[in-house]
């Protein structure tokens, strides 16, 4: 028989957590077409995998995405570690639905999330996104959550208030539309406006309506430091009431003044498995995180929008009041500047060149070279970035990231943003697991690792014949040396590919080539 390509002897590792086989694994077209001896078969690119650990593709269920993937589409720092597939629609923030009304004001919230990127808005309707992305030379496979700070913005505006009956109803109806179009579930940050405006009940009533398509609820809670119990007790209550599969993001414990609380953590997720919440979350490998600079402000700030930000940050006396808030807090708001401290809060990217000086820097060592209060130097900098800017926090310790990903319910995601000094998740998530936390550290197994890249992501978004190596499956296969794979990317130095991914196929086509990137119209928009 022809094969397109066969991978030869390679440690084949399915992808369902069991043992490994030595086999060779034969590709036609977009497909697995047999895993087997195949030392007689003709093939037109055959790769020697002798050594090497033969794989699904990794799947990423928290990405950002949604704006790179309309310039840059082969997302080469996501197929370089092995990614083959990419969820975005993250954190309750994307590119559609978009109305042209909130359009401009909602470019400049998705620029503070993923950076500035020069992409023409032609879309209003999430079908006409989709067309976009399948239209693009995709590297990855790309799958999309339905945003719910979209749908609300949509139907009832940025304003922090309650929807009537009305738009209750028109939401439901537009999360239903989505759905049907293809989307894998609804998602929400509900510490990001207006996400955050939404109260418990409008969670329920949208959920319902997943529970009905079979959809996940992806949800950055609006807690993950000081008031985390209370944060996962609302999203159990969600689940409980609505019936659908709930998911949380990167999940964590943030803060050293709640490391303690991370094993009465785990005990509420024990407590939700046992009650029949459908449960699963995914994880980062790594002590910080990463999002927009402007989630340092109190929730009121935001209401109404960017716009209306800006003119509180131009107030004297609204600056006061937001340093008072931030110094005292606000019962429920996940404090970002109290938990971590201005030492511990780095600006990843901005959008001129006026304050590029700033990047890389604490806001502490900001604060300093603006020769004034860190707060207030901060606050300038958002206000002349138009809130186009980004931070990396330190928050966790080493010994939380390795007893929360030997969980069950847990799988791997990157929550890479991109920017002018990223985090470096988003060039090493999967090899850094593979290289510090298999090899090195032996908190997993090379099975268990595997499955949590693979098939449990795969399942857990209700993935068509994706995240294993199987017969009749896409091939999206990793092709990597257990003995070299690593991180390279650091928090100074965080735009360096990995080692040791030496061969990444996305439905049969290849776009890595002996540790090499080769851009080529690979993947495409996944509909559920």
């Amino acid at each position: 028989m022809y094969f397109d390509v066969v991978i030869k002897g390679g440690l084949c590792y399915l992808g369902d957590g069991g043992d490994p086989v030595r086999s060779d694994v034969g590709i036609v077209g977009s497909r697995i077409e047999a895993i087997g001896d195949l030392n007689d078969a003709q093939t037109g690119l055959s790769v020697d995998a002798a050594g090497k650990v033969v794989c699904p593709g990794f799947v990423d269920t928290h990405s950002h995405s949604d704006l790179v993937v309309l310039k840059e589409p082969a997302v080469e720092n996501k197929v370089m570690q092995g990614v083959t597939t990419e969820l975005i629609g993250q954190d309750g923030m994307s590119l559609a639905p978009i109305i042209p009304e909130y359009r401009e004001p909602w470019k400049k919230t998705m620029g503070s999330l993923e950076g500035h990127y020069d992409v023409p808005w032609d879309w209003q309707t999430a079908e006409e996104y989709f067309e976009r992305i399948d239209s693009q030379d995709l590297g990855p496979n790309i799958a999309y959550l339905v945003p719910h700070g979209n749908m609300r913005l949509c139907v009832m505006g940025l304003d922090d208030r309650e929807a009537t009956d009305d738009e209750m109803a028109k939401m439901s109806r537009l999360l239903a539309k989505i759905l049907e179009a293809g989307a894998y579930g609804m998602s929400t940050g509900m510490i990001y406006p207006p996400c955050c405006y939404a109260p418990t009940q409008e969670f329920v009533e949208l959920c319902k309506v997943l529970k009905d398509a079979d959809g996940l609820f992806v949800t950055h809670q609006r807690n993950e430091s000081d008031y985390i119990l209370e944060a996962m007790d609302e999203i159990f209550e969600i689940g409980a009431k609505s019936g659908c599969r709930v998911h949380f993001s990167h999940f964590k414990v943030g803060g050293k003044r709640n490391w303690d609380k991370l094993d009465t953590v785990l005990a509420k997720l024990d407590e939700a498995n046992l009650s029949g919440i459908p449960l699963s979350f995914d994880q980062y490998p790594y002590i910080a995180g990463s999002t927009m600079l402007g989630v340092i402000l109190p929730p009121w700030v935001h209401n109404g929008g960017t716009e209306k930000a800006l003119e509180r940050l131009a107030d004297k006396n609204k600056r006061e009041q937001m340093k008072t808030d931030i110094a005292k807090g606000i019962p429920g708001w996940d404090n970002f500047v109290s938990a971590n401290g201005v030492e511990n809060i780095y600006v990843t990217f901005v959008k001129t060149d006026k304050n590029s000086k700033y990047v890389g820097k604490t806001l502490l060592e900001i604060g300093k070279m603006a020769n004034k209060d860190p707060l207030d130097a901060t606050f300038d900098l958002l206000y002349e970035e138009e809130m186009t800017a980004g931070l990396v926090h330190f928050y966790g310790k080493e010994e939380h990231i390795s007893k929360i990903m030997q969980r069950e319910e847990q799988n791997f995601c990157t929550d890479g943003i991109l920017g002018a000094h990223p985090h470096p998740r988003v060039y090493g998530t999967y090899p850094r697991v593979l290289g510090k936390y298999v090899r090195e550290n032996k908190d997993l197994t090379m099975s268990q690792a595997i499955h949590k890249m693979t098939g449990k992501p795969a399942s857990v978004l209700r993935l068509e014949k994706r995240g294993l190596l199987k017969e009749g499956y896409y091939a999206d296969v990793v092709v990597f040396d257990p003995e070299t794979v690593i991180d390279k990317a650091t928090y100074d130095n965080p735009k360096q590919y990995p080692e040791g991914i030496e061969h990444v196929f996305v439905n049969g086509v290849q776009v890595v080539e002996k540790g090499v990137c080769k851009p080529a119209k690979a993947g495409r928009l996944l509909r559920k």
